[in-house]
């Protein structure tokens, strides 16, 4: 997890250098800066969340007299009376874990843009607002798809797979459809919002693909997880429980 956030985080400065290394160095806006910091990350960051769902799913998928992915042994969570709470991180700890995360890597990339803004000669603020909004929506919206994506696939490599193919498979199926893709596409939305220019079709459009690869494959995820544990004896938990 340490080495993927770095990685992440060490994108987001080659993005900056990639754009000061340019032919106009001296004339990069802080959403010229941003679009470029804010996609490499958003490449990465998926698997982040797709570790924490592995994580989750760690105690039902392990038994005793076998190993988790990191080598130690695998216990089964005892059984619950009734009432009491399954021994296990719930998914909603796991959702929020990973919105805090992505708004942190959001936040490092603005920050990053603000110094390179400021120490350019003729660094411009045009709509940088925007820009800022955008792109914690796009770290926030690369996430979800790592844990959805996590919670359905296995294996770990997979499902960390199925973060950039699905995505950007679908965005390249529908070349033909620019007018449907700007509703049903990650990438296309992520290029909406971090031009920063945040008009009403644009929320819009991102509320629709946040359904379609956010809210829907995590619930997808969530229901395949819950049937996992109640197979494994642990009961049939409720999301929310502790």
């Amino acid at each position: 997890m340490r080495v993927l956030v770095g990685l992440t985080l060490f994108l987001g400065v080659l993005g900056i250098v990639g754009v000061l290394a340019g032919d106009d160095p001296a004339g990069a806006t802080f959403v010229e800066l941003s679009e470029s910091v804010q996609l490499l990350m958003s490449a990465t960051l998926p698997f982040t969340g797709v570790l924490l769902a592995r994580d989750l799913k760690r105690p039902a998928d392990h038994g005793p007299g076998q190993e988790t992915p990191d080598g130690r042994p695998g216990q089964r969570t005892p059984d619950r009376g009734p009432g009491q709470a399954p021994g296990y991180r719930p998914l909603v700890t796991l959702w929020l874990t990973a919105v805090v995360l992505a708004v942190g890597v959001a936040v490092f990339g603005v920050v990053a843009c603000v110094v390179a803004v400021v120490v350019s000669p003729a660094g411009g603020w045009s709509h940088a607002g925007g820009g800022v909004v955008g792109g914690v929506l796009v770290q926030v919206t690369a996430q979800l798809v790592g844990t959805g994506l996590g919670l359905l696939l296995r294996p770990v490599v997979v499902a960390c797979a199925a973060t950039v193919v699905l995505p950007l498979g679908v965005w390249l199926v529908l070349g033909a459809l620019p007018a449907v893709r700007e509703w049903t596409t990650p990438y296309a939305a992520a290029l909406n919002l971090l031009s920063g220019e945040l008009t009403v079709l644009r929320w819009a459009q991102w509320a629709v693909v946040v359904l379609i690869w956010g809210v829907a494959l995590n619930a997808l995820g969530a229901v395949r997880f819950l049937r996992g544990r109640a197979a494994a004896g642990h009961g049939s938990p409720g999301v929310g429980d502790p």
